[in-house]
């Protein structure tokens, strides 16, 4: 009997919800004769986007190409030199000079390439070829296919681009300027922050690394290329 009672209740509550909605005769005509008054038309407003509950908000404009900024929350703002002073790391290579920008572009697209062969033409771009060990390598390819783990000299390929993808110094000034890769080479070790300990772990092997901290030297593959262009080295 409850059950149907509220059945009642409901159908006598949509009965009366129904008339009430419904214009009453003096109220229709009230609405015809407004109908036929002429009104101002106001443009209909515009349809807004629907945005679904998993749509992502809409992304600030991107800055211009070129304009890329180095980091500056964790990157250390200065390099305690081995040789005492210290210098300004750097890690946009926008700041390079033209002649710096291009050697490394060359180098970057040939060690991508995974071919150690392709590094053939920018080798031969430099006056001499960079130095690669404590003697002179007459061969850098043949050397490095030698050196490599494979054989085929792509373990030192990844080592380049691990190098000239990080934070770099310039030593020296005018004709005498040198930019040097990573710039772990010309600093103490010893006395790295938490934050240059993470960038070293990410070039150097861990067990490695450790042992550079004991020491302060920095002893993995270090690059440097001169204010003109010219490849000076790339060892250990």
């Amino acid at each position: 009997m409850a059950a149907f009672a509220a059945l009642v209740a409901v159908a006598i509550f949509l009965v009366y919800g129904y008339r009430e909605r419904q214009p009453s005769p003096g109220m229709a005509g009230a609405a015809s004769e407004a109908v036929a008054a002429p009104a101002e038309v106001q443009p209909p407003a515009a349809p807004q986007p629907a945005q679904s509950k998993d749509q992502a908000p809409a992304l600030e404009p991107l800055e211009p190409a070129g304009e890329a900024k180095p980091p500056t929350a964790k990157a250390p703002a200065k390099a305690a030199l081995t040789g005492g002073g210290a210098a300004e790391v750097l890690y946009d290579p926008n700041v390079l000079p033209d002649p710096i920008k291009n050697t490394l572009q060359g180098i970057v697209v040939a060690a991508q390439s995974g071919n150690i062969d392709e590094m053939l033409p920018v080798l031969q771009e430099n006056e001499l070829p960079p130095m690669l060990a404590a003697t002179a390598v007459s061969d850098p390819i043949a050397y490095w296919r030698k050196a490599s783990a494979d054989g085929e000299g792509r373990d030192i390929l990844a080592a380049m681009l691990n190098v000239f993808s990080s934070g770099f110094v310039r030593t020296g000034d005018g004709k005498d300027a040198v930019y040097v890769w990573p710039y772990f080479a010309e600093m103490d070790l010893s006395k790295l922050t938490p934050e240059q300990e993470v960038e070293l772990f990410r070039i150097v092997p861990a067990p490695q690394a450790l042992e550079m901290k004991k020491s302060g030297k920095y002893t993995y593959y270090r690059a440097g290329i001169g204010g003109d262009g010219v490849w000076h080295y790339f060892l250990q």
